[in-house]
């Protein structure tokens, strides 16, 4: 896949989540994907995928808008920058209006998203809704736990120990 590819895939996929469309928003993926949210967890397959876009998160926000920037590709693996914006639908948090930066990451298959990952300050999205101090305590906490869990910083960790 050549950047302008993986661009026009990363435009494809943004517009389908900006319009709730879970089907063209799994589309860009491979039959056996994995979609890994930070907030709504890992997702197996197309129609996990698209149930968690509208089932979850377009129940949980209005507005969205989401966009990437200087995406790279070398045709298996692939980056970009974005930024995302939406106004919560939670009754608690109704109305407040959230942007986030992220960096994502994709691992590429056949001109399709295979597995999905972000790094996104969740923490500064948090803030935004007006998430009470202890409730954003335990959030990070279980963050960090699963971080520390995952088997790629366990290797990384454990080559610090050499």
């Amino acid at each position: 896949m050549t950047r302008e590819e993986f661009a026009s895939l990363l435009h494809r996929m943004t517009e389908a989540a900006e319009a709730g469309d879970g089907e063209c928003f799994a589309a860009c993926f491979t039959v056996d994907a994995v979609y890994h949210d930070y907030i709504y967890g890992d997702h197996r397959g197309r129609a996990e995928i698209a149930r968690m876009l509208e089932g979850m998160f377009h129940r949980d926000a209005a507005e969205y808008r989401w966009e990437m920037f200087d995406p790279v590709c070398d045709g298996a693996l692939g980056y970009a920058w974005s930024l995302s914006s939406f106004t919560s639908k939670i009754p608690e948090f109704a109305g407040r209006r959230v942007v986030i930066d992220g960096m994502s990451r994709f691992e590429l298959r056949d001109g399709l998203i295979a597995d999905y990952s972000e790094s996104v300050n969740g923490g500064v999205a948090m803030a935004q809704l007006g998430v009470a101090a202890p409730r954003l305590e335990k959030v990070l906490q279980r963050w960090a736990r699963e971080l520390r869990e995952r088997p790629a910083v366990a290797a990384y960790l454990a080559r610090a120990n050499r």
